[in-house]
């Protein structure tokens, strides 16, 4: 279900930098953020990988306090829904979440209440796939202190964290940019045209009984077009990431093999 990069991950010890406290009574409580939670989903899994399922929201209580402030609690079941990088297989997890909203207008109340309890149970939904969505906080014989091996620890899964963030940002924005010169070739704004002459191009290859310029967008991605038995096969690494630009040029995937292809047009030179 999961490759290797992502099991590294997973497996992981939680960077102590993440870990948020808060007072509850005489208790200090240890979480990690809703956006955080979101973030981590999105770097291991990926963008497009997973989702969630809204499966129950309900209103449990309606009060007032002494300062006139209505207080409103509910409850949500989530269902989190994760897939591999073809989207062959998947795992789904559930969970229930709590969230109290206190305001001095109801619908504020109800509108906090609702957002709490869902970030609720989608991060205790999220934490069965262990320490990086905080699972290991509820271990009570773990120390999460900063010491000084933890930070130099913390420093380097923080320069691993934010160089495959930015590793995504740039897949993301090459494959917008492929997308839209293949829609429309002949438009190109400043910017597309400044990287065209920083950027080494791929070479087209030759001898092909296929128009090679019409995939120039996936030569440029490092990508390769090959014909094998009267079709065209996409060659190449990271072809998950550049989905979209390879189905824009008409490529199918097939789960079996796991290869992108397309019917070669006869009559093509």
């Amino acid at each position: 279900m999961f490759n290797e990069n992502q099991l590294k991950i997973l497996n992981e010890e939680l960077n102590s930098s993440r870990i948020k406290t808060r007072e509850k009574g005489n208790i200090s409580l240890s979480y990690i953020e809703g956006f955080d939670v979101i973030d981590t989903a999105n770097l291991i899994f990926g963008y497009g990988n997973w989702s969630y399922l809204i499966s129950k929201l309900e209103q449990v209580s309606q009060e007032q306090n002494h300062n006139q402030n209505f207080v409103v609690c509910y409850k949500a079941v989530v269902k989190l829904i994760v897939k591999d990088d073809n989207h062959s297989k998947s795992i789904f997890r559930q969970d229930v979440g709590f969230g109290t909203g206190i305001s001095k207008t109801l619908a504020d109340s109800h509108e906090n209440a609702g957002k709490e309890a869902v970030t609720d149970a989608l991060k205790r939904a999220m934490r069965s796939f262990g320490n990086q969505f905080g699972n290991s906080l509820y271990d009570k014989t773990r120390n999460h202190q900063n010491s000084p091996q933890m930070q130099n620890s913390n420093y380097q899964q923080n320069q691993n964290y934010n160089q495959q963030q930015q590793q995504g940002i740039q897949r993301q924005n090459q494959n917008q940019i492929v997308q839209q010169q293949v829609q429309n070739p002949n438009s190109r704004n400043v910017n597309q045209s400044a990287n065209i002459h920083h950027q080494a191009r791929t070479p087209i290859p030759q001898n092909q009984s296929f128009d090679q310029y019409e995939y120039q967008p996936l030569y440029n991605l490092g990508l390769d077009v090959v014909e094998q038995n009267g079709f065209l096969i996409v060659t190449g690494e990271n072809q998950y990431s550049y989905r979209d630009a390879i189905k824009v040029c008409g490529f199918l995937f097939d789960a079996k093999s796991k290869k992108w292809y397309k019917k070669l047009e006869q009559g093509v030179a």
